[in-house]
């Protein structure tokens, strides 16, 4: 019982902590697109969430909110195979909530959280019941969301491994599916980008924790201890690593996969520290605190991220910067009574969630220009970080490009 009222005080604050979160973003120009998307099953979603709360950032990012906490309670309880013990579990929990990837899917529009979500649930139907009761649900995510179709493949290449002839047909079905919804391209020209998706997973994960769970895989590999998590996980691990030998990937589409391991990594870490004797912990122990230090350090970065506008000379490097500005900026041109403006595609996009459409009245414009109507300033903690002018236009005015 006192786990379970653990568990959900873990829940309650990192909603909440999410939820105040939402008033410091501005849409993003990929998320515009995103949710402008309607072959995308979160843009309903969210089409859902405006219908009830307005079309506003709260609203934007409230149902990927209520998925993460969804899939957090999932974490807790598919992890019980692998940590009998109930403050492992929590542990785990706690180290799920804090990993940099986890918290920015739960906060930017994408369908990670909706992969997260959908892994960890596909594992609690298996769990519960058996591999043929996940069919129905896998038939679900083969005409919802494309991303899953890595998960097809790996259960195809699990059924062969398996000698399962069910699993096999069932996923070649699925894939098919897939395919035929949405499509499965490889394009781009051949280009190296093997460092830089190592990079990501460890920013994803903190390079601790990427490199044991890398660890852990290969030595489950080892040990013949293969089950359909490990199966899932390494597959799309291996197949992501490959892919980016040739060409740059989008890592939403396969960390998500990687995260499922998680339990694995918990299991094989808490083994590792039980067996020892007391004298010999003290390694493990300090491992597993410095990580959770690197983890709340990572979290405070990630929610106090405009700070770091007091370091940086150039404000467009903040890794944020794409999800600042646009909220400030159209309450300022409504302040002055512009509802529409002209500016780059890009921004015009994100101000037109927050009501500000195209025209060819006014113009934003980012250089000097002689009696302009006004010009915007928009400062977080007294560091200017956009400054552009507003003019009316006519024949002089000076086109944008």
């Amino acid at each position: 019982m006192k786990s379970k009222i653990l568990l959900f005080i873990l829940l309650f604050f990192d909603g909440v902590l999410l939820l105040h979160q939402t008033s410091s973003l501005s849409i993003s120009y990929k998320e515009a697109l995103f949710i402008e998307n309607q072959t995308k099953l979160l843009s309903h979603i969210i089409q859902i969430s405006f219908n009830f709360f307005g079309k506003n950032d709260f609203a934007l990012r409230v149902p990927i909110i209520i998925i993460h906490l969804l899939s957090t309670l999932l974490v807790y309880l598919t992890s019980k195979p692998y940590l009998k013990d109930e403050n492992s579990r929590l542990w785990l929990v706690f180290i799920f909530i804090l990993l940099p990837g986890v918290m920015s899917s739960a906060l930017i529009i994408s369908n990670a959280s909706l992969l997260i979500f959908g892994l960890f649930f596909f594992l609690y139907i298996y769990q519960k019941f058996s591999l043929l009761y996940t069919y129905p649900l896998l038939l679900l995510y083969a005409l919802s969301v494309e991303d899953f179709i890595y998960l097809f493949f790996a259960l195809f290449f699990y059924g062969i491994y398996k000698k399962d002839k069910k699993c096999i047909v069932a996923n070649l079905l699925f894939i098919t599916l897939s395919i035929y919804r949405f499509g499965f391209i490889i394009k781009g020209v051949p280009s190296g980008h093997f460092l830089d998706i190592l990079g990501i997973y460890s920013a994803i994960f903190s390079p601790i924790i990427f490199l044991y769970l890398f660890y852990i895989l290969y030595r489950k590999y080892l040990q013949k201890e293969i089950d359909i998590v490990w199966f899932i996980s390494t597959f799309v691990l291996l197949y992501s690593i490959i892919l980016s030998f040739r060409q740059k990937i989008y890592i939403e589409h396969y960390a998500p996969y990687v995260i499922l391991a998680l339990p694995l990594a918990a299991q094989k870490f808490r083994f590792s520290y039980k067996v020892r004797l007391k004298m010999f912990r003290k390694g493990y122990r300090n491992i597993f605190l410095f990580t959770i230090f690197l983890l709340i350090i990572h979290s405070i970065i990630l929610i106090q991220n405009k700070e770091l506008y007091h370091f940086l000379q150039n404000p467009k490097k903040h890794f944020a910067y794409n999800m600042h500005i646009a909220k400030e900026l159209a309450q300022n041109l409504k302040k002055h009574h512009i509802q529409c403006i002209k500016t780059n595609k890009k921004m015009a996009l994100r101000l037109k969630f927050y009501g500000i459409d195209s025209c060819s009245t006014y113009q934003l414009l980012p250089q000097k220009i002689k009696n302009p109507l006004f010009d915007v300033k928009i400062s977080y903690n007294n560091v200017l970080v956009f400054h552009q002018y507003v003019t009316k236009i006519n024949k002089k005015t000076i086109s944008l490009h």
